[in-house]
């Protein structure tokens, strides 16, 4: 039996109740890494998720959605994989340790735990117009801070190409 080659993924989290905004910005950011061959990690479900998934099928790339519940039907109709794992939000750190990169667009709570998974086991947080964090001492967390999608991207691309050499 063969090794497979890798896939290079990264996850995007977000709000389930986005403005319109932040769900172009979702779209744009999964096409983009979409065109550059990059498959989408999520939660499965609406909001954020289901606006990066429909970008990343609508460039033709691949969806993976890792749903809180037990039902592979819940996920949104744009998740080509759909992982239903039966254990509610504790899905959220199967989601963040499946890339090396996460980029958080918008967010509320849900997002907000994701961020602190990332941020605690290492895995790089890129944010587009999300939370700005800082430690008890005043200290900024380390949440790297893009502008557009484009600049979203090129950050994640540095992070997979890290991850190649080490």
């Amino acid at each position: 039996m063969g090794r497979h080659a890798p896939i290079d993924i990264i996850g995007i989290i977000g709000s389930s109740r986005p403005t319109h905004e932040l769900r172009v910005l979702a779209r744009e950011t999964a096409s983009r890494l979409a065109q550059e061959g990059i498959t989408i990690i999520c939660g499965g479900l609406g909001g954020i998720m289901e606006a990066a998934c429909c970008g990343a099928k609508q460039a033709g790339g691949l969806t993976i959605g890792i749903l809180p519940g037990s039902a592979a039907k819940d996920a949104n109709p744009y998740v080509d994989i759909p992982i239903p794992t039966g254990i509610g939000e504790a899905r959220n750190l199967i989601i963040i340790k499946s890339s090396p990169a996460v980029i958080a667009i918008g967010g509320g709570c849900g997002t907000l735990s994701e961020i602190a998974f990332a941020l605690k086991t290492g895995v790089t947080v890129i944010g587009l117009n999300t939370w700005k964090l800082q430690d008890i001492s005043s200290e900024d967390l380390d949440i790297i801070e893009a502008q557009t999608p484009e600049e979203a991207v090129a950050e994640a691309k540095k992070i997979i190409s890290k991850k190649k050499t080490v």
